[in-house]
């Protein structure tokens, strides 16, 4: 939890397991197998600059960012894969203690301010989930307890790159 990892690497499997109100956020560039994945666990860090940039959805973005672009990405050709931010507990009613919700809002504002589209997600409800980013093709899937993995999004095809 709270790490984030870049590669570009064919073979390389990046994966969040256990995700339940934590995003998994999946960055990919459109052209290359070049893939980042950060488990942020909190919307906001108020200025926390000790803990792990991937904890907070407000430095994970820009730092996942900045480490795509290091390794030769180009900002306006990235994507985002948003899987998690479910409600794991339920306090008889709503109120502002989902933080799954309150994850995937400040993820999803983080990525709007760097100009980064989100193209899928598979997030809410009250099940946790594990998402897996291989980094050939592009491919992101996603797993579910007591459900088969499914195949959420692919760039390999949308880019034109084949295994």
């Amino acid at each position: 939890m709270g790490e984030l990892a870049v590669s570009g690497t064919s073979g390389h499997l990046l994966a969040s397991i256990g995700l339940g109100s934590c995003i998994g956020l999946a960055l990919l560039d459109g052209t290359r197998p070049l893939v980042g994945l950060a488990h942020i666990m909190l919307p906001n860090s108020n200025g926390d600059a000790d803990a792990p940039a991937g904890k907070f959805a407000d430095r994970a973005v820009p730092t996942l960012l900045e480490e795509m672009v290091a390794m030769g990405a180009i900002r306006s050709r990235l994507h985002a894969v948003l899987v998690g931010g479910a409600q794991m507990f339920s306090f008889g009613g709503t109120s502002g203690l989902d933080i799954g919700r309150r994850n995937e809002e400040a993820t999803r504002e983080a990525l709007a301010l760097a100009g980064v589209p989100v193209r899928a997600a598979a997030t809410g409800g009250n099940k946790g989930r594990t998402v897996r980013v291989h980094v050939e093709t592009g491919l992101v899937t996603v797993k579910e307890p007591a459900a088969p993995e499914f195949d959420l999004y692919a760039t390999a095809a949308k880019a034109g790159r084949t295994r």
